[in-house]
Order: C-alpha cells, then structure tokens, then sequence
C-alpha cells in the first residue's frame, strides 16, 4: 500500500501554465500520475499538452475542476503572494489533499489557511516542500520519479535535497519505498513528522521507517517521543545541520537555532533516547535501516 496518494489519485494541478506548473505537469503525467485537471484563471476553456498526446482541461476555478473531473488532490505551483489563497480554494472545493510546492508564502497567510483547511477536514502538505510519491502508484510534486523504486521503507523528511540523496541510496540497496514525503522546512506546515509516522505505522506495507530532520524548532523531538510510544515498526533518523553556527538560519526559514531545544546534538540526542538508530551521515542510513529490519 502507500500513504496519502495511491492509483485512485485524481490530480488537478494549480498554476498549470506556468513555467513550474507546466513542466513538473508533465513530469507528472510521464509517471503515471492520473492528472485530471489544471487551474489558471482566465485560462479556462483550453487544454494542456500533455505526453503521448494526452491532453488535460484547464478551469478558471477550483470548484468548476473539482465538480467536472471528481478531483481529489490538489498541487500547487502559484507565486508566493497567491499561494495560500489557492490552498484556501483548494480546501473549499472538496479535495482532500492540497500539496502546496510553492517557497516564500507570507507566514500570516498560511496560517488562515492551515485553520481554514483543518477546519474543512483537509490535509495541506507543505508549503515549500517537494511534495511525495508512492513507487508504482502516483507522484504529486517534484520528487524525481527516476530514482524511487516500490518497497517496504517508508520516508519523511523535512528537507527536499536531502530526501532525493536518502532515496537514491535506499533504491541503490535494493531497499524500495512505499511513500516519500517531504513535508517542508516552513515554521508553519499543513502535516508534520507525526502525521506521517503515524500513517506509515497503520500501512501494512511498510516495515521501516526513515526521518530526515534538520536544526530549528522542536518537531524531531516531538516526533521521536510518539516513535517511543506508539510505533512498533524500527525508524531511523539523521539530522542535517550539525555544523551549524546558531542564529544562522540554514536554508529553510524553519532551520534555525534559537535555543538549544533547536540544536542538531539534542535531536540527535533525542532520537537515541527514544530508539531512533541516528546516521552521521547520509550514507550511513542504508546500514541501519537494514539492521533494524533484521
């Protein structure tokens, strides 16, 4: 199985004609991924080009796209400044998973947004995350659809690079994936370490799990105590930032040490308290995930 997109995905992308939108569509499409639908105000009526002559409907608006095509999931790839109005639209328009892709949304705007969608019973992944992908069923993002092959290793991680170097490791090892998610490295996110834990740990196809973490904030911490009292399946971790000067944030506007709960050596040290097996690199993580599984 997989977590949160599958075969029964119907994807409707939002920013469809853009320069993102477009190509990460057809990416996308050449997976395998069932794109129903695109969104561009002022657009609609026309269709996108699609691989092997596919074509996809273009709507002006989130509801008419939903209402025609039974849409489920959303993406997005709108500039910062329409961003979390196109969440807000996604989360009224009946779908029940907004992946937001888009980098630099206005803190205070995704925050209505996050309340508008819970209260709407709407999963947002991200903003500024790469999104995910399930092996063999759907891609909804950027995640390389190249370097992932189906498995038994679910991922979750808070950094977009550093989940296409853990991945491309695992496949290397002959260690396939049933979902990698990247949640995104924002202060505020839609789905965090324990949503997705708690998903991988209910998927009776996943056997182990990888958690890329990274300095600022406390949600490894908060992650790796619900490992210690309700995951029976092994997790593995690793914590980018280690060399970190604190009070430089590190790539993302979360990855800031400002205390230090935020700190890559108390992560590291919490993962270890809690059972978490903790790579000093990368490349070590293919080592431990297979000792925990055996």
């Amino acid at each position: 199985m997989s977590i949160f997109i599958d075969n029964d995905t119907k994807l409707v992308v939002q920013g469809i004609t853009g320069r993102d939108g477009s190509f990460h569509t057809l990416q996308t499409m050449e997976y395998g991924t069932n794109v129903v639908a695109g969104v561009t105000p002022g657009k609609g009526g026309q269709t996108f080009e699609g691989p092997n002559g596919q074509t996809v409907p273009i709507f002006n608006a989130m509801d008419e796209a939903v209402a025609e095509t039974g849409a489920n999931t959303s993406v997005i790839f709108v500039p910062p400044a329409f961003a979390a109005g196109a969440v807000l639209e996604a989360a009224d328009s009946g779908v029940a998973l907004v992946v937001a892709i888009t980098e630099g949304v206005p803190v205070l705007d995704m925050a209505r947004a996050h309340v508008f969608a819970r209260d709407k019973g709407v999963r947002v992944l991200g903003p500024n995350c790469p999104g995910l992908i399930s092996p063999g069923k759907a891609k909804v993002g950027i995640l390389p659809g190249q370097i992932v092959t189906e498995g038994p290793i679910g991922l979750v991680s808070r950094s977009g690079t550093l989940t296409y170097e853990a991945v491309f490791q695992l496949t290397g090892a002959g260690l396939g994936q049933t979902t990698c998610v990247g949640i995104g490295g924002d202060p505020l996110i839609g789905t965090n370490f324990i949503d997705c834990l708690e998903a991988f740990e209910a998927d009776p196809d996943t056997k182990g799990v990888v958690m890329l973490g990274e300095i600022g904030g406390t949600d490894e911490q908060e992650a790796a105590a619900y490992v210690s009292d309700h995951m029976s399946k092994p997790v593995v971790g690793f914590i980018a930032g280690q060399t970190a000067p604190p009070g430089r944030r590190m790539g993302h506007a979360g990855a800031i040490i400002s205390g230090s709960a935020g700190t890559a050596e108390e992560k590291m040290k919490a993962f270890e308290e809690n059972g978490i097996a903790v790579a000093k690199r990368p490349a070590d993580l293919v080592g431990l995930i297979q000792d925990a599984l055996n």
